[in-house]
């Protein structure tokens, strides 16, 4: 094996420029590289060489020491004679060399007698790796039809062995299975076609198995397999063929397939597409083809309906051929393939046919039961000419108003009809041969329901309004429309007039807008909700058509205080609700309103009497101004807060003589006279009260416009805020022609005394009186 040189002092002479002898330093020694053969497989530790300095002379007095990669543990060095030994087997494919370093030192001093040298201890390679292929298997395709040498693929593979020493390294391809049909390049590893024209129709799939050996191939080499999977990928290479030359139909329904056509075709995919089409055909028109993409079949459908009688068979003559042909291959064979269909028309026993695909028929809604409006008509197409039998189908005729003939087809009426009620009524008949009841067709009969003026008109919604005391006549409160069921040819055409038995003593009059609108006017100038607060005014309409329909409704009229500009001011509850048109909604949120204000006035109330608990104003029961306020004042309505004031009482100083009084109507009022009282100054307890009454006493009794207070501010005139109205006829401005009191015995008889009174035959002179 290899092992270190051990250093020969020697003295090299020469001279230099001057003539001076040169003399070189002597080396310790001298080295060289070690060689170590891997994958050791010996007993013993493997030699690897000897270091030895000139110094040592054997007497034991140097020691040697190793440094470096694996210094100590991979390799050891006896330290007295300078073996190096390698403890372990080593595998150059993990390390190819190593490098460590060397000295002698004495062994007493441990000074170093050389210096420290570096040296190489170099792996030697062994063929102990087989060549490893990238991939296992391999997958790869070539058309078909291929030229010979046609490229497949490259397979590479790989040896872990040193490449520099020897041809542990250098891999040689070659193909264990595969031929004929495929070859390999020993040096690149190329797959290549060993045949021409390899046709996919015949063998598709190919398993090649490719053998790397190293040692160029030699004995004694190793070697690595692996597989390539090869399929040929399909050309159009092929024409399409059908199986057969003579097809006969399978349906004669028009728009249904008569036959399918199956050609076959060698090739796959996109190169298997075709296309059928007609060449020649004895019923020109009559059938079509066409290609299932998705089968690859030819469908041939009808196109009009196959008549027996008529044309027992047909011939026609199709083609197929390739949809995406290949010119490369076009020498090879046709690409185009032919047959002939033959379609023989059987005689089958077919349903009836009616007449018409559909009826239409019309029918007025006043039409009797039993009255025939049309009829429907099928016939058996069939050579045997069976006779045919009709029928209602009561699927669609549930009510059952309809019927037909068995035996003609009249359609007749089983019920009446309202045109208002279902305007068309659609229904299907069916036929069936009296032969074979089984076969059977139906037809839809669409019946129409012609009108009648058979509906009177009326408002079109419900009509209620309001109005105002201080109307004026011919002045219009409403506006009313009408609306009719029946539906006139011409349109509608509605008249408006008031009641025969309501124009004899009417408050109010129909003026017809000849616009199928009227307006509701009034007829005297005034109106008093004291003596009639609700009218009813009849209102007839008619319509224009014959027969003519006419019906009597009903306006809702409420009379109501109104203002100059006739704004309603104060009606009963009734007519304010109506009137405003408040839905239903909307009444619920106003009642929960009240409802809400009512309890904010119970809870004020509430504190109000608690801080008069605390703080009472009037301590004495027995105080006059107390029953002066609640029970003596009955003041001038609700709006009146200016008859009494109690405070005034308290403090006669404080009074406002210039303030007026409300329950005066303002046209007739004038200046009072105003008299200047002094009050005495002292004394200011219940003389200041009676002094304060014998003034206003004074004023009033001087005053010639002021009406007695005991009598019209108490009773009179309560106001014009007053809900309650005025109880008293003083302050009436009707006429005495106008007063009717007979209503007064109608109110029972609480009410008897009054009705003598004033509704009797001398009730002018009880007046007068």
């Amino acid at each position: 094996r290899y092992w270190l040189d051990l250093g020969v002092g020697l003295t090299l002479m020469g001279q230099d420029a001057n003539g001076v002898p040169l003399r070189r330093s002597k080396r310790g020694w001298m080295w060289n590289q070690f060689f170590l053969l891997e994958e050791y497989t010996g007993m013993d530790h493997q030699y690897v060489g000897k270091l030895h300095s000139d110094g040592d002379r054997g007497d034991g007095s140097i020691r040697y020491v190793l440094t470096g990669d694996g210094a100590g543990s991979l390799f050891i060095i006896d330290e007295n004679s300078g073996d190096i030994h390698a403890t372990k087997r080593l595998d150059r494919e993990e390390k190819a060399y190593y490098t460590l370093r060397a000295k002698a030192v004495n062994r007493i001093t441990n000074t170093s007698l050389e210096g420290e040298s570096e040296f190489i201890i170099k792996i030697h390679d062994i063929n102990d790796n087989e060549p490893k292929f990238t991939k296992d298997p391999y997958f790869t395709e070539v058309p078909e039809m291929s030229p010979l040498g046609t490229v497949v693929m490259q397979v590479t593979a790989t040896d872990a062995d040193d490449p520099t020493y020897g041809n542990s390294a250098r891999v040689v391809y070659s193909i264990l299975q595969g031929q004929p049909y495929f070859s390999v390049e020993p040096n690149t590893g190329v797959i290549k076609t060993a045949l021409p024209n390899m046709d996919r129709e015949t063998k598709e799939n190919y398993v090649v198995v490719i053998q790397a050996k190293d040692m160029a191939g030699q004995m004694g080499g190793l070697s690595g397999t692996t597989t390539v999977s090869i399929t040929l990928s399909d050309v159009n290479d092929n024409p399409p063929r059908f199986p057969k030359s003579e097809y006969t139909p399978e349906s004669t329904e028009p728009g249904s397939t008569v036959a399918v056509l199956r050609a076959t075709d060698a090739d796959i995919g996109r190169n298997a597409e075709m296309n059928y089409r007609i060449t020649s055909s004895d019923g020109p028109s009559m059938f079509d083809i066409s290609t299932n993409r998705s089968t690859q079949d030819g469908v041939i459908t009808l196109r009009k309906s196959l008549d027996f009688e008529r044309k027992r068979s047909y011939t026609l003559r199709i083609q197929v051929e390739n949809s995406n042909p290949d010119p490369r291959f076009l020498r090879y064979a046709a690409t185009t393939d032919g047959a002939t269909v033959k379609l023989i028309v059987e005689d089958v026993d077919e349903p009836p046919v009616f007449d018409r695909v559909g009826y239409v028929m019309e029918v007025k809604e006043d039409v009797a039961v039993g009255t025939i409006i049309g009829s429907v008509s099928a016939t058996d197409p069939d050579s045997s000419r069976s006779p045919v039998r009709y029928s209602i189908d009561r699927r669609t005729d549930m009510d059952r108003v309809l019927n037909v003939h068995p035996g003609n087809g009249s359609v007749f009426m089983l019920r009446t009809l309202d045109r208002e009620d279902i305007a068309w009524h659609n229904v299907s008949v069916i036929a069936t041969e009296f032969n074979n009841p089984r076969l059977m067709s139906r037809v839809p009969v669409y019946v129409r329901v012609l009108d009648v003026n058979d509906n009177a008109p009326t408002f079109a919604t419900y009509y209620e309004t309001f109005v105002c005391e201080n109307a004026k006549a011919n002045q219009r409160i409403q506006t009313v429309s009408a609306a009719d069921a029946d539906e006139p040819i011409g349109g509608h055409r509605f008249f408006f007039s008031l009641a025969h038995e309501a124009s004899v003593k009417a408050n109010f009059t129909v003026r017809d807008n000849k616009d199928n609108t009227a307006g509701i006017l009034t007829r005297r100038n005034s109106y008093s909700r004291l003596q009639r607060s609700n009218y009813l005014v009849p209102v007839v309409i008619s319509d224009s058509d014959f027969p003519m329909q006419s019906s009597t409704n009903t306006l809702t009229v409420h009379v109501c205080t109104c203002d100059r500009e006739g704004n309603m001011q104060l009606c009963n509850q009734e007519a304010l609700v109506l009137t405003a048109g408040l839905s239903t909604g909307a009444l619920m949120a106003i009642i929960f309103c009240v409802l809400i204000l009512l309890m904010i006035v119970v809870l004020f109330a509430a504190l109000r009497r608690q801080q008069r608990k605390k703080e009472p104003l009037i301590i004495s029961k027995e105080d006059v101004r107390d029953n002066v306020v609640s029970y003596n004042d009955e003041g001038g309505g609700e709006e009146d807060t200016q008859a009494f004031d109690i405070g005034t009482l308290r403090n006669p100083e404080a009074t406002e003589e210039s303030k007026q009084r409300r329950d005066i109507k303002p046209e007739t009022l004038h200046p009072p006279i105003r008299r200047t009282v002094i009050l005495p100054p002292a004394h200011r307890d219940n003389a200041d009260v009676r002094n304060f009454i014998n003034q206003r006493l004074q004023e009033n009794d001087q005053d010639p416009t002021a009406p007695p207070y005991d009598s019209l501010a108490t009773y009179a005139y309560e106001g014009s805020g007053s809900v309650a109205e005025s109880l008293s006829s003083l302050g009436s401005m009707t006429i005495e022609g106008d007063q009717d009191y007979n209503y007064l015995s109608e109110w029972g008889p609480r009410f008897k005394k009054l009705a003598d009174l004033y509704g009797g035959e001398d009730s002018d002179s009880c007046r007068d009186s």
